[in-house]
């Protein structure tokens, strides 16, 4: 199975790190980031193959010359960020998706020891097209308060809350046929993944929910984000050794 690993986002939010590293290399306990998620999938044997898709022309040039100059037993091959979207990138890189009916895709900035071999399961269990990590359970960084006939009864201090709605996380199973669906589109300059393709497909059952439960999941947005959330950081790096 071949897991594909996106780094080529401008890291807005993370600015002015970014300005200077790419958001990939973001340190967490002692590592860059996508070394943590690298070790991680590598860590399942039944991933052969991991493609890292950045502009490494520009700032991901950085992701290369890091794993390049360290020993890592890992396959690892570099993609050049195509500039058309998350889902123009995996047109991108189909070529080297071949003889795999399904992959992983990981948005670089999600940290989570998420099981990869129980989503996969789950994934061909459902048989649909795509599955997407979610959770409807999450620990609020903010204070809450309990409200009646407006006043306030009672504090919650950063509470865990049961969501109404599933919040979706950026890694997926993707089956080999969701390309086709992407060339069907390729016409377009910028395809987003989600809102053109994913999202007809969910009209018509073709996409699975894979609830992570109160497994912890961190959108390491920025350097700040990390530093507010330093319990959950070491939990999930603990999680991923």
């Amino acid at each position: 199975m071949k897991a594909i690993i996106l780094a080529g986002g401008k890291g807005t939010r993370a600015k002015p790190f970014t300005d200077f590293f790419p958001k990939a290399l973001i340190p967490v306990e002692g590592k860059p980031l996508i070394d943590h998620i690298v070790s991680y999938l590598s860590s399942f044997r039944f991933i052969d193959e991991i493609l890292i898709v950045s502009d490494f022309k520009g700032l991901g040039g950085q992701i290369r010359h890091y794993f390049e100059n360290r020993i890592n037993g890992t396959k690892i091959k570099f993609v050049q960020d195509s500039g058309s979207g998350t889902a123009g990138d995996l047109l991108h890189a189909s070529g080297s998706l071949k003889n795999s009916p399904e992959f992983l895709l990981w948005f670089v900035d999600n940290l989570c020891a998420i099981d990869i071999k129980k989503m996969t399961e789950f994934f061909k269990k459902n048989k649909s097209l795509a599955c997407i990590a979610t959770r409807t359970i999450r620990k609020e960084e903010t204070g809450f308060a309990v409200v009646k006939n407006d006043i306030i009864t009672e504090f919650k201090e950063k509470p865990t809350i049961k969501m109404k709605m599933a919040e979706c996380l950026g890694i997926y199973v993707l089956g080999l046929d969701i390309l086709k669906k992407i060339r069907m589109k390729r016409s377009h300059e910028d395809l987003n993944l989600s809102f053109d393709i994913l999202q007809e497909l969910s009209k018509q059952g073709k996409v699975s929910a894979f609830d992570i439960g109160k497994k912890p999941w961190l959108d390491v947005e920025s350097p700040a984000m990390l530093e507010r959330n330093k319990k959950v950081v070491k939990q999930i790096i603990k999680e991923m050794k």
